[in-house]
């Protein structure tokens, strides 16, 4: 994974691919989030009663 090397010309992990695996786990937790946001916001409301 070195799309972020190609993109802007610079490796902050050394090219051992960290930064591209958080950049993708951070947009699938927010995708996942955007998809069970109905389920998140009834078990956040049940567990402050």
């Amino acid at each position: 994974m070195d799309f972020f090397e190609s993109l802007f010309g610079l490796s902050p992990d050394g090219g051992d691919g960290t930064t591209e695996a958080l950049w993708v786990g951070a947009i699938a937790a927010a995708a996942l989030a955007v998809f069970f946001r109905r389920r998140i916001i009834t078990w956040f409301a049940v567990r402050q009663r």
